[in-house]
């Protein structure tokens, strides 16, 4: 045999170990890619309700955020509201003081008047008499 037959011989050898290799690598590569259509047709078909799921719950979402975001001004309103109270309250909390302590001061005068008054209207009568 001469040495183009012999590398002809290896080569065929060659080729059949190779084709005898790849055939169940191509069945298994089949498989995987039936098995890999079959897994996305799946989660497709269990992905659609799942993102209108979601899809209304975020159209919920912009709702209620725009509900919240039409109340911030009634909630600030009302805050200056409560504050405005806070101020009024506190002012007449200090008018009122004042005027008790006026009529306290009032009060003590005008009884020392009265005292005084009939202490006078004593002497006066003790010294007529």
């Amino acid at each position: 045999m001469t040495v183009t037959a012999i590398a002809v011989v290896v080569i065929a050898l060659a080729l059949v170990v190779l084709v005898a290799f790849i055939i169940p690598t191509l069945i298994e590569i089949r498989k995987a890619a039936a098995d890999l259509r079959g897994f996305v047709s799946r989660t497709g078909g269990e992905l659609k309700p799942v993102l209108l799921e979601l899809e209304r719950t975020l159209t919920e979402l912009r709702t209620v955020t725009e509900g919240i975001a039409e109340k911030r001004e009634d909630v600030q309103t009302f805050m200056e509201a409560v504050g405005d109270t806070g101020r009024n309250l506190r002012t007449i909390n200090t008018v009122v003081s004042s005027v008790a302590h006026a009529a306290a001061t009032s009060s003590v005068w005008i009884t020392g008047a009265r005292t005084a008054g009939k202490f006078l209207a004593q002497r006066l009568i003790t010294k007529r008499g």
